[in-house]
């Protein structure tokens, strides 16, 4: 059986959550791992029956108690994300406390707004929705493989998401044209699921030229090359 990598991925989250599952019935604490996977599970099952990102996010926050994970899980997972299939295409959901709300701060913590962690965009692309119904990008979906019908700079794009607030979105209404801000993919880089167009480092050399050749055999949009 052929898997792409999005595909190896969610059958091991499938599996193990299904663990995490027969553990919780036997009355035990789960540990990080097992509580993530969980979590992961229920938002791709949601996404699957139908749901909308908002929905499924939902779903995830509900499906544990802090109760039923082991101390010092939620600190450890203050939030997870986790690639499903929806209706109009693949998201990255983004789960903030799935556990519960976080612990008080103790005496002496600094506390941040979350507008503080609003992300400062270092480039701006306009889009224009091609397609006859609304699309929705999440805040750290690679945009550059950001859905076939949005016609924009795709270059531009390479290694970047939308400059929102972790779990936010930007909807793009049917014939609609805006500017987004962008800001680079941090950490180590690598770009792996999504619509397959990368599937690997972001820096390795001729990275940009295969993933504008498979977005191009693939029917992506892109404005740079529109007459």
């Amino acid at each position: 059986m052929q898997l792409t990598p999005a595909e190896r991925d969610r059958l091991l989250i499938a599996s193990a959550a299904a663990v995490a599952r027969r553990r919780r019935e036997r009355g035990l604490a789960l540990n990080a791992p097992e509580a993530t996977a969980l979590v992961a599970s229920a938002v791709i099952e949601a996404a699957r029956d139908g749901a909308r990102l908002a929905e499924a996010i939902e779903a995830g926050r509900r499906c544990l108690r802090a109760d039923e994970v082991l101390p010092g899980v939620a600190e450890v997972v203050p939030e997870v994300q986790v690639e499903a299939v929806f209706d109009d295409g693949t998201r990255l959901a983004v789960v903030p406390s799935p556990f519960g709300p976080p612990a008080a701060a103790g005496p002496g913590a600094v506390e941040q707004r979350a507008e503080e962690f609003r992300p400062v965009a270092e480039r701006h692309v306009r889009v224009l929705n091609t397609a006859p119904v609304p699309i929705s990008v999440t805040s750290h979906f690679h945009f550059f493989e950001a859905n076939p019908r949005l016609c924009f700079d795709r270059a531009s794009a390479f290694g970047m998401h939308l400059a929102v607030p972790a779990g936010d979105a930007v909807r793009f209404a049917p014939g609609e044209e805006r500017e987004v801000g962008l800001v680079r993919v941090a950490g180590a880089r690598v770009v792996v699921g999504f619509a397959g167009l990368v599937d690997g480092p972001l820096d390795e050399p001729g990275a940009l030229e295969r993933a504008l050749e498979r977005a191009r055999a693939c029917g992506y949009l892109d404005s740079a090359l529109q007459p």
